[in-house]
């Protein structure tokens, strides 16, 4: 299945979590999210809200300022 992406490299929190939220929330559970993120405080929660709820993270880190988190639903 192909993999979704959420680019948030231009916004901030709380903007940018609400908006990984709405889209982790609609995911399948046979679905996987890219979430582009600038590595700063805006990822921190991203993550933590993330983790907190259940969701399987892979973070990759594509150079020293940007994160890509792929996400799937737990079981």
């Amino acid at each position: 299945m192909e993999i979704l992406t959420l680019d948030l490299m231009a916004h901030r929190c709380p903007l940018a979590l609400l908006m990984a939220k709405r889209k982790c929330r609609d995911l399948l559970s046979t679905q996987k999210l890219a979430i582009k993120v600038l590595a700063d405080g805006t990822q921190m929660d991203i993550i933590r809200y993330l983790k907190n709820n259940g969701f399987i993270l892979d973070i990759q880190a594509e150079n020293t300022s940007q994160l890509v988190i792929f996400v799937k639903k737990g079981l």
